[in-house]
């Protein structure tokens, strides 16, 4: 660790901040970076298309800024971004792990990239066989009889299966059911999902050894039931021992069993939900398939179901009749479209290449290592912080703050992790720890990655003890450093304005 990274804020520091916080002031009058061509069309004509009403009486406040100053602006601000290719992102249950750059070579391809999603099947057959592919491949990983690759994310993937459930229920009973049960440590896009689909949410407690707890569950599961949604490993990042007595209780009373696909890879070659009795899983290919992850852009959750729900997936769905591959238009069970065409096909294609790259051996050493990796760290660091459940991990682990130091909080921890270059955990979730902080180091790092992480987690404890007002400052190398963030979730300021 750079232990320069450990020091207070130097003047260099400070005036950095100074200078971000006051970049757009750089405006100045007779500034140009861009000289817009003469406009073509005579006014006169403009009057006569646009009514006068409309058309503007002062000319734009625009920033006026010379190229160069421009270019500085934007590069700097790129340099303080945190990502999987700058910084190391142990952000436990989203599984920031690595992006091949190969997956942005594949898909652009000119037979990918170029082509139109109206284009005829004939010219598409190409892509088509890569969708019925990676439908293949992810059935095969998943243990699941068919996929929909339509969904545009993982909670969208949540969505379409607790829709498929209520399809399921309500043709062989009339009765789409009433509740779905979710654990107290769930992943909070669940109870979101389950009410925009119309199900009352019931919670089930998680037991002393942070797994489902079946004495209540049997309890709770009965005939208005229509499905529990777990991970498994949970998100405390343990097996759940007892799944299949879990599918028991559930498929006794008629329930379905949803995957929450959020926690797959450490899975990967080494078990399927399919096998553990899941009817349906959701698959985060951003997660488990390394395509590009966060900032709104396009996503996909691929939905598995197995063999009695295929009927009511969304279609078209991705044919292959003799040599050649098709779109299935013609399901009168279908419960319809839930996105246009057939996905994100680009992200599917990346998912496509990373799986293609790997094959089975490779998949099965993701696996094993993101489980190796998770376990290293969580033997040094229970020697530091609290940890609520003693026990060999999967691919993720929970430690706490709470009695660690000189009252060092979760957010203290996160914060100085930022001075030192490393993008905080996830923090306070699962909310059944206390002070929780929630680790996932990925497959992808290396030891040395890992031993300078438990160097910095440690260094903060020690800090704790020693001045404690560091860590409240923290951090101190970021133009912004502890905002209100409160005020900026309920009035958030999303554009700038001059003062």
């Amino acid at each position: 660790m750079d232990a320069g990274l450990l020091e207070p804020q130097t003047e260099a520091v400070k005036k950095e901040k100074m200078d971000s916080q006051v970049i757009f002031e750089l405006s100045k009058p007779g500034k140009r970076s861009f000289v817009f061509p003469k406009c073509d069309v005579p006014l006169t004509d403009v009057k006569q298309i646009i009514p006068e009403k409309y058309l503007r009486q002062t000319k734009p406040e625009l920033p006026e800024v010379g190229e160069l100053e421009i270019v500085r602006h934007y590069t700097n601000l790129s340099r303080k971004n945190f990502s999987i290719d700058t910084h190391f992102y142990p952000l436990g249950s989203c599984t920031m792990k690595y992006n091949p750059k190969i997956h942005e070579e594949v898909v652009k391809f000119p037979g990918f990239s170029h082509l139109h999603p109206y284009a005829p099947e004939a010219w598409s057959q190409g892509v088509l066989q890569v969708l019925y592919d990676l439908e293949q491949s992810l059935c095969e990983i998943s243990g699941m009889d068919r996929v929909s690759l339509q969904p545009a994310a993982g909670a969208h993937g949540e969505l379409l299966g607790l829709l498929l459930a209520r399809a399921y229920h309500t043709e062989i009973s009339g009765n789409p059911r009433k509740k779905v049960i979710l654990p107290d440590s769930a992943h909070g896009t669940n109870p979101s999902s389950a009410h925009i689909a119309g199900y009352e949410v019931v919670t089930i407690k998680t037991d002393a050894n942070g797994e489902v707890d079946i004495k209540q569950l049997k309890e709770l599961a009965d005939e208005e039931t229509a499905a529990l949604m777990i991970t498994n490993p949970n998100t405390l990042g343990l097996f759940e021992r007892q799944i299949l007595e879990i599918q028991k209780i559930m498929h006794d009373v008629g329930a379905l069993l949803y995957y929450d696909g959020a926690n797959l890879n450490p899975l990967l070659g080494v078990a399927r939900p399919g096998d553990m009795g899941f009817d349906i899983v959701h698959i985060n290919v951003h997660k488990t398939f390394t395509t590009p992850h966060g900032g709104g852009g396009p996503g996909a959750g691929p939905v598995g179901v197995k063999e009695r729900l295929i009927k009511y997936l969304p279609t078209p769905t991705v044919e292959k009749v003799g040599d050649k591959y098709t779109l299935k238009h013609d399901n009168p069970d279908s419960i319809g479209k839930i996105r246009s065409f057939v996905g994100s096909v680009g992200i599917l294609i990346r998912a496509y290449t990373y799986i293609r790259s790997l094959g089975q051996e490779g998949l099965e050493k993701v696996g094993k290592g993101a489980i190796i990796n998770a376990n290293y760290l969580l033997a040094k660091l229970k020697k530091v912080y609290t940890l609520p459940h003693d026990r060999i991990c999967m691919h993720e682990f929970v430690i706490s703050s709470k009695g660690v130091g000189k009252d060092l909080h979760a957010l203290d921890v996160a914060k100085r992790l930022i001075d030192m270059n490393i993008h905080p955990p996830t923090i306070y979730f699962p909310l059944i720890v206390p002070e929780a902080i929630m680790v996932e180091p990925t497959e992808t790092e290396s030891k040395q990655t890992l031993d300078d992480f438990v160097e910095a987690m440690t260094q903060i404890v020690k800090e704790s003890n020693e001045n404690p007002e560091l860590l409240h400052q923290s951090p101190q190398t970021m133009p912004i450093t502890r905002p209100d963030e409160t005020a900026a979730a309920r009035q958030p300021k999303l554009r700038w304005r001059p003062e």
